[in-house]
């Protein structure tokens, strides 16, 4: 795959690192096969500055350390011009250690997340708190008059951040968090939490417990009867892939924010999920929450700032990066707020019903309200 291309030049390298085997595997194999389609895409459309872009792609098998040895593959070995991945916020820092740290690479991560990353080099192409947090749960309570929210959670970086900001809108619109657990990722038996949720009296699960221990708490949840009795189930990162991994009852009514979904229509949107299933039919969809848009939203971003900076140096992709636009992308258009590296986009809430999930209300533009470089 070395060779040059009919330019006489060498081709772009693109590093791209997802946990295509492992408990999210699933979700990277998504993300694999969006960057995919999107790099033979702009091959197909003549390349990036007259030269055909190289797919380095590697599976980080849902696994920190292995992430880590992939970035500093693609860093020293491979040579690549940039680097996006990620799913958790740990592999996030995995892959930060050897690609930016001492890397010195441009690196995009395209999941959403609790935000905060602030970093020259780092441009973050998924939703954040301001984005989720702070227009779900005002309507959520209003929506169903809940006020007493209740907080199972894994324990790293993503849900204490996370959480710290659902307990702030919480309170400001007159409710409260009534517990708050946290878990190591592999952990199983939910009983005790279960029962202090009914205690409780909570009347939202706000949840930020992920594979591989969501299931057994799902499972716990449902059976205790907890949405039977009229409650509420959040988590801000379920996504069609994530709702199939599931017995369709034990998620049904769960609510969600994200950038898209597949009940969204517009145009373009359906054309992008129709192309993705053609090319890769299967159970790894194209959805937002396990960063297939991100994914997707990161590359073209990537792609319009290369175009304006007219070459790969890095400074200046940087520089055109802070501003980079794209007129479409699922779920709408997304640019990047000068400043944050972080994206403002539409944003969509939704329900699950049978197995699939609704858009219910689409909140529309949202800004990442993240503080900008020049304060940091």
């Amino acid at each position: 795959m070395n060779e040059s291309t009919t330019s006489g030049q060498q081709p772009i390298k693109v590093g791209v690192i997802t946990d295509q085997t492992g408990p999210l595997s699933v979700m990277g194999t998504a993300n694999a096969n969006v960057a995919k389609m999107v790099i033979a895409d702009i091959n197909a459309n003549g390349g990036l500055l007259g030269r055909q872009l190289e797919l380095y792609l590697e599976d980080s098998e849902t696994t920190d350390g292995v992430g880590e040895a992939k970035a500093t593959k693609l860093v020293q070995q491979d040579h690549v011009d940039v680097i996006l991945g990620g799913i958790y916020s740990s592999m996030r820092q995995a892959i930060k250690g050897p690609a930016v740290a001492e890397g010195k690479k441009l690196y995009i991560y395209p999941e959403q997340y609790e935000g905060q990353e602030c970093d020259p080099l780092i441009f973050c192409t998924g939703p954040v708190p301001a984005q989720q947090v702070e227009p779900l749960i005002p309507w959520l309570m209003h929506e169903t008059g809940a006020k007493k929210f209740y907080l199972p959670s894994a324990d790293y970086i993503w849900p204490r951040v996370l959480n710290g900001k659902v307990r702030d809108v919480v309170t400001a619109n007159g409710g409260e968090i009534v517990g708050e657990d946290y878990f190591p990722l592999d952990h199983t038996d939910y009983a005790q939490t279960i029962d202090r949720i009914t205690s409780s009296g909570a009347e939202v699960v706000f949840n930020t417990i992920v594979p591989p221990g969501l299931g057994s708490f799902l499972e716990g949840l449902y059976e205790s009867g907890f949405t039977k009795r009229g409650g509420h189930l959040v988590c801000t990162y379920f996504d069609e892939n994530v709702l199939n991994m599931v017995p369709t009852e034990w998620v049904e009514g769960l609510y969600s924010c994200l950038d898209f979904y597949q009940d969204i229509s517009d145009p373009f949107s359906r054309e992008l999920v129709n192309q993705y299933d053609r090319l890769f039919p299967g159970s790894a969809k194209f959805t937002a929450g396990s960063a297939s848009t991100g994914m997707y939203r990161g590359l073209k971003l990537w792609q319009a700032a290369v175009t304006e900076a007219g070459s790969l140096r890095q400074e200046d992709v940087i520089k055109a990066l802070d501003h980079a636009r794209i007129a479409e992308g699922p779920g709408g258009p997304a640019e990047m707020v000068p400043g944050q590296h972080h994206v403002r986009m539409n944003m969509y809430i939704a329900q699950a019903s049978s197995g699939q999930f609704r858009v219910v209300k689409s909140l529309g533009v949202i800004e990442p309200k993240e503080r900008s470089l020049a304060t940091a």
